[in-house]
């Protein structure tokens, strides 16, 4: 990966003249966690790709205002009208989940460089397969696995991103990764705790067992990271990058 570039995979796997092309417009932006990006309905203008550790998440309510997380957006990707055209509005909420630098480019600038370059076009294009991959599977697991499945999946998941193993969730924060109640959610944790699996810490979990996680976690993550490898190799995160 180029070092003078953002932090982000997506951005550094790119050809150098694909960069070059995006380069100009990209600018740096800091979000803290809870930040929204973007409301339903609001016109995304704005491309948001997560750098090194930060990240952010697709919600999506309910008339009851009950709220689910159907995707988590970390360095391998972006958020915001990156796969279309032009200024389009938002469909769900986009909030960042873990706090940190982003690179930001204006939907506009995007769109007239992916113009320019059709390798940038199926960069991207491959993208958006990709991400459609996270949202399938992450529905698919809502309704097939258990939360105690789920629960490790996503402590996984997030520890691997991060490049550690303390986890900056909430017990809220889990059971809206979920969509299951807060009190599935804090059962699983205290079930893991009594097995010497994590420690929780206020706003936050330390997994001390990863690979007893691996074992109850389902198979989704790796199913997306997978398919992420057969689409744009390199591009998710691990432990090294």
């Amino acid at each position: 990966m180029q070092e003078s570039r953002p932090f982000n995979n997506l951005l550094c796997a790119l050809r150098e003249p694909d960069y070059a092309l995006i380069a100009p417009g990209l600018f740096a932006a800091q979000h803290s966690v809870g930040d929204v990006l973007y409301n339903p309905g609001e016109d995304v203008e704005i491309v948001h790709f997560p750098c090194g550790p930060a990240m952010a998440s697709f919600v999506v309510s309910d008339e009851d205002g009950r709220e689910v997380e159907t995707a988590l957006i970390g360095r391998e990707g972006a958020v915001g009208g990156v796969i279309s055209n032009g200024s389009l509005p938002a469909y769900t909420r986009i909030a960042v989940k873990f706090g940190g630098h982003f690179a930001c480019i204006n939907v506009s600038d995007l769109h007239a460089a992916k113009r320019k370059s059709p390798t940038l076009q199926n960069w991207f294009d491959r993208y958006a397969d990709c991400l459609l991959s996270q949202i399938f599977q992450g529905t698919a697991c809502n309704a097939m696995h258990s939360v105690e499945q789920r629960v490790a999946k996503w402590m996984l998941a997030a520890a691997e991103r991060l490049g550690h193993d303390v986890v900056p969730f909430t017990h809220e924060e889990l059971a809206a990764l979920l969509g299951a109640g807060r009190s599935h959610t804090t059962r699983a944790l205290r079930a893991f705790g009594a097995q010497g699996l994590i420690v929780t810490r206020r706003g936050s979990v330390l997994l001390r067992d990863s690979a007893a996680l691996k074992k109850i976690a389902c198979s989704c993550n790796d199913l997306v990271k997978h398919h992420f490898e057969e689409v744009l190799s390199g591009v998710y995160p691990n432990r090294s990058g």
